[in-house]
């Protein structure tokens, strides 16, 4: 072997015996930050897993008040006797009172209509029916009346409360600040919250007796936001400031549906009243044309049928303009 090549060959083996016993000079260095850059990645991922199962914890959590909360809410608006109709239309009127004057004035009707000359038959019907209907619909108008008010004002409530919250105030004195304040009816039902706490409830449970008045989705959500926050813990400002926004979209919402149904209403206002303007007028220029409808058996019934017909024709009307929004 000629010593041109054996030293070539020496020159190799020791570079390869410091490659192997220096690993800094074949990359050791490299493989080392590799390492920790892989020990990183597997921390973060880590790390990254645990939040993932923490918001998913807190979402099914969330997930479980929220809908325990609104199947107890709706079990509550399922319950609508004459005792809690009389409640949410805000009147202080007990059912006895209220049952006494509906036959109070179901007597005075059938007075009215037996001076009239009326059959007794049926002016016993029309008494009855009129008891019943009547009160019943001047209940129903004063209900929605009050639960209109309530919704008119309950977005400047929840922004009351949102700036007490931003400003440092507990969430008791942010109430206390809305049933001092805002306008009725709004603020005797946050008073009413606040007695409920002074009694021993806790805000959950206080703020639940406001869907007792005014069973409503807006006032659901409100309730909703509360007993979640309560229970889970979250941004109470940032949550009660996107509610109040969703109610005051939800007002434009009604505002726009109503100016669009005014048309319509005002179309089946003039068809339901047509009948009895026709039958006012011939009556004053004919005095004596209707009155076989009022004097003979047949003109009763048909009367009564017409009437019947009528109110009918304006229930499918008023049902026909009516929106879910």
């Amino acid at each position: 072997m000629s010593p041109l090549v054996l030293g070539i060959l020496v020159v190799i083996c020791i570079g390869a015996l410091g490659f192997a016993f220096v690993p800094a000079l074949a990359g050791g260095g490299r493989a080392e930050k590799r390492r920790k850059a892989l020990k990183g990645d597997v921390t973060v991922h880590r790390q990254a897993v645990s939040a993932q199962k923490t918001r998913e914890t807190r979402r099914r959590t969330v997930q479980d008040a929220l809908k325990a909360q609104t199947d107890q809410l709706n079990a509550r608006k399922a319950k609508t006797n004459l005792r809690s109709r009389l409640f949410q239309s805000g009147s202080k009127t007990d059912v006895r009172a209220w049952v006494r004057n509906c036959i109070i004035f179901g007597a005075v009707l059938f007075i009215v209509l037996f001076v009239l000359q009326v059959p007794i038959l049926f002016a016993a019907v029309f008494a009855v029916a009129g008891a019943y209907v009547l009160p019943n619909m001047y209940l129903a108008n004063r209900r929605k009346s009050y639960q209109n008010k309530y919704l008119d004002e309950l977005p400047n409530a929840v922004e009351a409360i949102v700036r007490g919250v931003k400003s440092g105030l507990p969430l008791n004195d942010s109430i206390r600040l809305v049933a001092r304040e805002v306008k009725e009816p709004v603020r005797s039902e946050f008073t009413r919250v606040l007695e409920q706490q002074s009694i021993g409830r806790t805000i959950q449970e206080a703020v639940e007796i406001l869907f007792e008045r005014v069973p409503l989705p807006e006032v659901n959500f409100f309730i909703v936001v509360i007993t979640v926050q309560q229970q889970s813990g979250g941004n109470l400002s940032e949550a009660l400031g996107n509610l109040a926004g969703v109610l005051r979209d939800r007002k434009k919402m009604k505002a726009k549906v109503k100016a669009m149904s005014s048309e319509a209403k005002a179309s089946a206002l003039i068809i339901g009243s047509l009948p009895l303007f026709v039958a006012g007028a011939v009556s004053v220029i004919s005095p004596n044309y209707l009155m076989p409808l009022f004097t003979t058996n047949g003109g009763l019934i048909c009367l009564g049928v017409a009437a019947l017909m009528l109110a009918a024709g304006t229930f499918v009307m008023n049902r026909m303009i009516q929106f879910d929004y």
